[in-house]
Order: structure tokens, then sequence, then C-alpha cells
């Protein structure tokens, strides 16, 4: 296949090409369809968007054919698109739509009731599943991909706007050309050996990066079909790789804890799927996984901006990453001082032994892709500083250049002086058989710093024992002296974000007053209920060593802080391990 420098050359190649190439439910259209809807689209766009201003539309769907139709016929267009989680809400929703000059916003009849009331001045709605839409696309059914395509569409053309985390404060739209989209769909179809046979199943929400740049773009570029699903379900997975043939998928966040906590079936390995891609299953679950299903799970790492990349090899450890690529200049640094940190070591086990000296901020000093957030200046110039591209990603290398994920710099706990990363503490707490999701996070200690807080998903059937789990903390070797968690926290499911990642923000906002059970080695003794005794003691602490601040527990003089009811989070997804029952 000759090589292709923009999105929108790919999305031509569609056409002619009658092999199916989407699949939704009962529905199977054609490469050569999906093209010529593309062009469809294309072609209304070209009438609907304003000759000045920017050429963005706003996609608020969820997996439907619809979505990767538009993001073709806006690679065609020469248009970006801001994907827009569904997940928002009020004036947040209604600011990223328009942060993002969105001059159209493709939405679908579910996600109506959530724009009602919203000002959005000169945004034209399109709603898919209605006889409007359909009128409204009739005129332009015989468009051709070469006859709509702009011909100033080059590398640099711009593609997506995708909203990275808002943890810290509103979500930056990061900006990916069409170059950049159709390199990574490259570089993926060679890494993985992407066939014109396979297909992708895309079940993480499109609105983020991972499902358009890990599994929309290798497939277009490899010349393979994509298998829809509305939104993640782990119950349904199988089914739906069986029924689809799907052989590669990707998953981030807990998308892999919820599929292994899923009822063990005879038939587990019986289907066509040969591997999964992503970030953050760690490497007791790929193992599980494997073991389980006979499907190898290959951790990756790209920053979402795309600053930074790490190259998984042959000869990469089972727990590493892998290593920098050949166009990258990574290192780990100390993010205060840059200087970079200490070799790991690790034990006959393979456990690492130095984290406090060895872990720090993945930087890349040299040549990056990084395009820049829209209208950010201010997340730009942090993001770029002294010339180095800081990942906000803690990574410790060891004798031979391979580099292990050790979670976000936000992530990290102080605990007793000591630096800690919440990555590591987890992947030794998953090891623990009982638990089937594991979540660790900072709460403040009464004095300085912090303490270290667990929430852990119990598998089905599993009842939090005190005694058996401090036995496990025990037992396990590379459990440092500070690592042990103070408070453990037992949830019904964990709370994810709309992408499947741990919801840490909220956790720590709730600390160890959620409503939820909660267990406290406050003596080093061992794990008691944490009630209201307990609670009335750390509050003491709190006032006499004035850090109240710090903390806020539920009373009538701090009104800022959760009721007990637990994190209101909404995943993208049909079910989890606590609740397989699926949403229409």
């Amino acid at each position: 296949m000759r090589s292709a420098g923009t999105v929108a050359e790919l999305v031509q190649r569609q056409w002619g090409d009658h092999r199916p190439g989407l699949r939704h439910r009962d529905t199977v259209l054609t490469h050569h369809q999906v093209a010529s809807g593309a062009a469809a689209r294309a072609a209304l766009l070209a009438d609907l968007l304003p000759a000045d201003g920017e050429p963005h539309l706003g996609v608020l769907l969820d997996n439907t054919p619809e979505f990767p139709i538009w993001l073709s016929a806006a690679a065609l267009a020469g248009a970006a698109v801001a994907g827009i989680n569904p997940t928002r809400r009020g004036a947040e929703l209604a600011r990223d739509i328009l942060h993002t000059d969105c001059r159209v916003l493709v939405t679908e009849r579910a996600h109506l009731p959530l724009l009602d009331g919203l000002d959005l001045p000169g945004v034209r709605m399109l709603v898919t599943d209605t006889d409007a839409y359909a009128e409204l696309l009739a005129p332009y059914a015989g468009a051709e991909p070469g006859d709509t395509v702009r011909p100033d569409i080059g590398p640099g053309t711009r593609m997506l706007l995708y909203f990275t985390s808002g943890s810290t404060g509103a979500p930056k739209a990061a900006i990916c050309t069409q170059g950049r989209l159709a390199a990574a769909g490259r570089s993926l179809v060679d890494h993985f050996g992407v066939r014109r046979e396979d297909v992708h199943y895309i079940c993480m929400p499109m609105f983020h990066g991972n499902a358009v740049i890990a599994d929309w773009a290798p497939a277009l570029a490899g010349g393979a079909a994509v298998a829809l699903r509305r939104r993640f379900s782990a119950s349904g997975f199988l089914d739906d790789v069986r029924v689809h043939g799907a052989t590669y998928f990707t998953y981030v966040g807990r998308a892999v804890q919820y599929l292994l906590a899923t009822p063990e079936r005879p038939d587990d390995r019986e289907h066509p799927l040969r591997l999964g891609f992503g970030t953050e299953a760690g490497a007791v679950d790929a193992a599980r996984f494997r073991e389980r299903f006979g499907v190898r799970l290959v951790e990756g790492y790209g920053s979402s901006e795309g600053g930074a990349a790490i190259q998984r090899t042959r000869d990469t450890p089972e727990r590493a990453i892998g290593k920098a690529s050949a166009r990258d200049d990574l290192a780990v640094v100390d993010p205060e001082t840059g200087e970079e940190r200490a070799t790991a070591v690790f034990d006959g086990a393979g456990r690492l032994t130095n984290g406090a000296e060895s872990i720090g901020e993945l930087v890349n000093r040299g040549r990056t892709p990084f395009e820049g957030y829209w209208r950010n200046a201010t997340a730009d110039a942090e993001r770029v500083r002294g010339g180095w591209y800081w990942t906000g990603d803690l990574f410790f290398r060891d004798a031979d250049g391979f580099l292990y994920f050790a979670g976000r710099t936000d992530d990290r706990l102080r605990v007793d002086s000591e630096n800690l990363a919440a990555a590591v503490i987890e992947n030794i707490l998953a090891r623990w058989e009982e638990a089937a999701a594991v979540a660790v996070y900072a709460v403040p200690d009464p004095v300085a710093g912090d303490q270290v807080m667990a929430a852990l998903a119990m598998r089905a059937g599993a009842a939090f024992d005190p005694a058996a789990f401090a036995a496990f903390l025990a037992a396990q070797t590379d459990l440092g002296t500070k690592m042990a968690p103070a408070f453990v926290r037992i949830v019904p499911s964990m709370p994810v974000t709309a992408t499947n990642k741990v919801h840490r923000v909220g956790l720590r906002r709730e600390g160890f007053w959620c409503g939820d059970p909660v267990w406290w080695n406050g003596t080093g003794v061992g794990y008691e209920p944490f009630g209201d005794e307990q609670l009335g003691a750390l509050l003491r602490e709190y006032e006499a060593h004035g850090r109240r601040a710090a903390f806020c527990p539920r009373s009538p003089d701090a009104p800022n802080v959760p009721d007990g009811r637990g994190i209101q989070a909404r995943p993208a997804i049909e079910d989890t391990a606590a609740a397989r029952v699926d949403r229409p």
C-alpha cells in the first residue's frame, strides 16, 4: 500500500472497496458505502460551514455509524472534529462546544435533553436519527470523495480537537492534524501487522482520543473493518467479538478489570480475538486476561497530545511499557530540579526496591510532534518548559533503558517526607485475588503530607476480610513501610470517568467520609471499622495541628464537602463488574 500523508487520502481509498467495512448491531456497510456517506456529509459541510471563521464541528454521539462517517467527512472537508463528552452537563457542556468554535453540532435524539436550555449562539444542530436529517442529506447522495475533498488539505490540516482530563481545571482541547493521525494509524498497522481481513472492535467512547487514534485510524490505514458498540459492555463483549469476527480492540482504564469480573464460562477462549492494545490494565490483570481468554494485551504509551511515545519491542520485560522511539529523547527526571532520576533496582522477584529515588516525570528533551492546545497558551507553556515536553506521567527506567509506568504526577503521594507513586502501590494491591479493582490516592495527614487510602471493589461473592488483607500486605516484600493503606474504602463498583479511568478526583474529594464502608489502621496493629469514634479522634488531631482546612468532614460547619452518597460519575459503559444489567 502506498503511503498516505492525510486522513482524506485514506478515506478516498475506500471508494470502490465493496468488502464489509463498518459493523454495528445488524447493520453492515461496505468500505465504499462508508466513503460514499462521508462524501455526502462533506458536501453538506461545505454548504453549512461559513467561509470565514474556523471549520470546526462538534460530535455529540455514542458509538454509532454516524461517528466514524462524520470523522471521514470532516477529513474530506478539511474540518476539525471536536468530540463532545456526553457526561458533561450544563454550562460545562456548553463551554466545551463554544470553546472549540463549533459551527455545527452533530448529535442524536438520546442526547437532546443535555442540550435543553443551553445558549449556543451560531451553532447549527444536526440530529442524526430524524427525518429532517435524512431530508437534509438527500440532495448530496451522489457526491464522491474525489469531488468533495478540499484541494488545500495537507498533513498540517487540523483533524481533531479532543479534550484531555479536566481534573485540575476546564478540559483542554488538544490539536491533532491529519498528518499526525494518518501517521499514527500507519505506525500501528506496521507494529501490529494489521491485515485487510481484520475487524477492529471499537467499544471505548469515540469522543476520546484512544478509540480514534489507536483503533479507528489503524483500521482505516490498513483497510480493516471496524465494529462498533454504542457503549462498552463487559457482559456483551465476547458476544460482540464473535458476532462481528473482531480480531483487535483497544481499552483504557478499568475495562479489562470489568471483563475479568464477569462469570467465567467454558467457551471463554472460543473467539477470533488476537490482540488488545491499551493502557492501565496492569501486569497482573494482563496476565489473568491472557490466561483466561487466550488474548495478549499490549500495554502501550503515547501521550494524548503526541509529545512522547514508547515502543514495545520483543525483548521488553513483561511489566515494562517499552523503550523510547527513535525520534524521541526521553528521560525520567525530578520534576522540581530536572535532574535525571536513579536507575531502577529490582529484587530477586523483579520488584522495584528504590522507588523513592528512581521514579520521576517522563520528559521528551528532543523533537516533539506536540501540536498544542486550542486557544490555551497557558496550558501550552505548562506542557513545554525549557525546551522540554513534560508528559505529566511518572515512570522509572531500568539499566537496559526499558521504561515502566508509575502513574500521573498528580497521583503522587508524600508520606512521612517520602514521595510515592499511586500506580506502584496499586500494582501491588492488585495481586490480592479478592479484589476486582483497586485505586490508590492521598488523603491529608493530620500533621503533614498525606496518608495512603485505597478503594477496593471486591470480586463477586467476596467480602472484605481485614485480617486476610493485612496478612496479604505483610507478605508483599516490595510493599514499602510507607505504602500500606491507612484507610480502605469498599466500593460496590469502582467510580470511573467517561473514558473508564478511575475517578480519582472524586475519590480524593470524598476522602474517608464517603458513605461506603471504610476500614482504618490508625494504630498500626490492624484494620478496624472507621466510625464516629475514630472520626472524632482524627478531627481533634487536625484541629491540634491547624490542618482542619486540609480535611473537610461532613459537618454543619463544612458545607462544601460530599454528602456521603458517593461519587456520581456516569461512566460511558453499559455495565460494570458490580452491575451487569445492560441499559438501552
